[in-house]
Parts: C-alpha cells; structure tokens; sequence
C-alpha cells in the first residue's frame, strides 16, 4: 500500500535530512522519492506544480503540499507529534522556534565551508574559505554549547522538534575532516543524536 505520505528530495541534503528525520522520529509511514541534484526532477512540469520554486525538499500529505524543511517539521510535528517532542504549549513552541530560525546564522558560513570541504577536489580546496567557515560556524557553536551545558537538549530537557534542524547539520560538521574546536556539550549533545535509530536512519548516509 502506497503511503499517503512523500517526502521528495535526495537523502544527501541536509534539508531533506532533517525532515527524513523528523518523520522517523514520529513513526510515520512515508515514501522518500529522490529529486534534485543528480536525479534531476525538479525542474519538470510535474514537481514545479508541487513546489514553483524547483527546489527539495518538499512534502505531500495526501491533498496537502508543503515546502520548505522547517516548515516541514513543524507541520509534522503539530499534526503528528506529541509533547516533549512537539510542545504543547507557546512558551516551549516559541524556543523550539528559535532554535530552527537560529539555524538560518549557522547555514551561509556552514555551506561554503562544506562546499569546500565535501564537494571540491583536495587539490582545488580554498584554505581561506575553509579557515574563514570553521571561524564563523565556531562562534555560534559556542552560543549551542552554552546552552547546552545547562540542558541536554536544544529544547530542553527531552529531544524536541527545536534540535531537528541544527541536528541535521551537526552530523556534517563532525564529520568533516577539519579542525574542530573542543565544545563539550556540543558534542555530547551530538552524540546522543547519533545513539538514536532515528538519527541514524534519517541523517547518517554518506556526505556527499
């Protein structure tokens, strides 16, 4: 039986990886089908009718079509989810909010950091790009390593909706071969994502 659910986009994005995730987290029934990048897809007649703008991810939920990953997640989680990790109330929704507009600080300097480091030869790699991304992603790095000495999660004490996309980004950024600084929290906080069958089926394929 077809699931009512699909989740259009490639599994080496981080933004289809966080919403893989999320959905694994909620135990829900879905269909991955792959677009973008080498599968091509997104520019035909058929997808750009589900989402004009030709980019991944995107979801159906039988009539329904959404894009945009954190809009994703939240839709997921509001309508599937439960507290702790879907809040039920504004205060605990406003700080999982945060977190995933946070996210948005960390992206620019991140990309061209994993640009460099996971899609350019060795031999064609920017040693001022890369120096110039581990700085800036380093700075706020350190704001989620403060927080997170006082809790183990992003969203508080349990793993919420507000960890997902950050989560997603974390896996590249430790494990990428560069010089990471020691943030404590921040990794054991990535650690207990990677001990999670959800994570692991969501977010840990190959970066690519």
């Amino acid at each position: 039986m077809t699931s009512q659910i699909k989740i259009w986009g490639r599994i080496n994005s981080s933004n289809v990886r966080k919403v893989l995730w999320c959905a694994e987290e909620l135990g829900l029934d879905y269909e991955q089908i792959d677009a973008g990048g080498a599968f091509g897809v997104v520019q035909s007649p058929d997808y750009l009718a589900l989402n004009p703008n030709g980019r991944i991810p995107c979801l159906q939920d039988g009539d329904f079509v959404l894009w945009e990953s954190n809009a994703i997640c939240r839709y997921l989680a509001r309508k599937y989810g439960a507290a702790p990790f879907a809040p039920d109330d504004l205060e605990s929704w406003s700080r999982a909010d945060q977190w995933m507009d946070w996210v948005i600080n960390f992206g620019l300097p991140f990309r061209n950091l994993f640009w460099e480091m996971v899609r350019t030869k060795p031999e064609d790699r920017d040693p001022a790009v890369i120096e110039t991304g581990i700085a800036h992603c380093t700075g706020l790095l350190e704001v989620a390593d403060a927080v997170l000495a006082k809790q183990p999660y992003l969203s508080g004490d349990e793993l919420g909706v507000g960890d997902i996309p950050f989560g997603s980004l974390a896996y590249a950024w430790f494990n990428m071969e560069i010089e990471r600084p020691d943030l404590p929290h921040l990794a054991a906080w990535y650690q207990r994502l990677a001990d999670r069958s959800a994570y692991q089926k969501g977010v840990m394929s190959p970066l690519t």
